[in-house]
């Protein structure tokens, strides 16, 4: 779907006369017991008709992890004791967002270019009937926000991308550690003015290997499996700690 929305998007861009060139230094990562994060370098060029000028050139990069419904809960105090009081079910939030740019993402950005196109973190996460639940549902949206900055897991650098001469670009993205397997989606935005000229998209393909990757198809494809092998575990380390006890003793 988001495919298909993005082709119908630059559709509607006018003739391009500047186009950006892209790569990534990596297109697959794989999730290992020891994996403590990766690193992304985006990087490319910007072909061009004609030389520069006019308005202000920007590059925006955005890399997003799988999307997924999201429960936020507000704590009250009642009776001196904090418990969950109003909760607000986001239809869709990514797990992972970074939104790195040559320049302050205000200025880079229109807010009507930034509606349609869906780059800052607030238009990724979407609400759909919040406003029906709470009256202030865009209190729980920045909530979401702030609790996953401090994670790691939602990025914004307004100098995060390099622009040389308005031609050559890049940037790093850091990936953290707790990632979520599934296709995460780099955009490069190339804008002028505010005003979107280009767009370039490509996949990351994030997987976990080896004892992880079987761990988790166990889980979720065969749970009753899973279920009775951590049953056993659990049996044969109390046993093991049960005679570790008696021998010390």
């Amino acid at each position: 779907m988001i495919r298909l929305l993005l082709a119908l998007l630059l559709l509607a861009l006018p003739a391009r006369a500047e186009e950006v060139v892209a790569a990534l230094s990596q297109d697959r990562v794989s999730i290992s017991t020891n994996f403590d994060g990766s690193e992304i370098l985006i990087y490319g060029a910007i072909k061009r008709d004609a030389p520069p000028g006019g308005p202000p050139l920007a590059v925006i990069v955005t890399v997003a992890g799988p999307e997924e419904p999201v429960v936020v809960r507000r704590k009250a105090r009642r009776a001196g004791i904090w418990v969950n009081a109003d909760a607000v079910r986001l239809s869709s939030a990514p797990s992972f967002y970074a939104v790195v740019s040559s320049a302050p993402l205000e200025t880079a950005l229109t807010r009507i270019a930034d509606q349609r196109w869906r780059v800052s973190t607030p238009r990724m996460i979407r609400d759909v009937g919040a406003a029906s639940v709470v009256e202030d549902a865009a209190s729980f949206r920045n909530a979401l926000i702030r609790i996953r900055r401090d994670e790691g897991a939602y990025v914004r650098d307004d100098a995060g991308v390099t622009l040389t001469d308005e031609t050559l670009f890049s940037a790093t993205v850091a990936l953290p550690s707790a990632l979520t397997e599934g296709n995460y989606e780099a955009r490069i935005f190339l804008t002028r003015g505010g005003r979107v000229v280009d767009v370039f998209a490509t996949d990351i393909f994030v997987r976990k290997v080896g004892l992880e990757r079987f761990i988790y198809v166990l889980a979720h494809e065969r749970p009753l499996v899973y279920g009775l092998l951590s049953l056993a575990l659990a049996i044969l380390a109390g046993w093991a700690a049960a005679g570790m006890f008696r021998l010390i003793r």
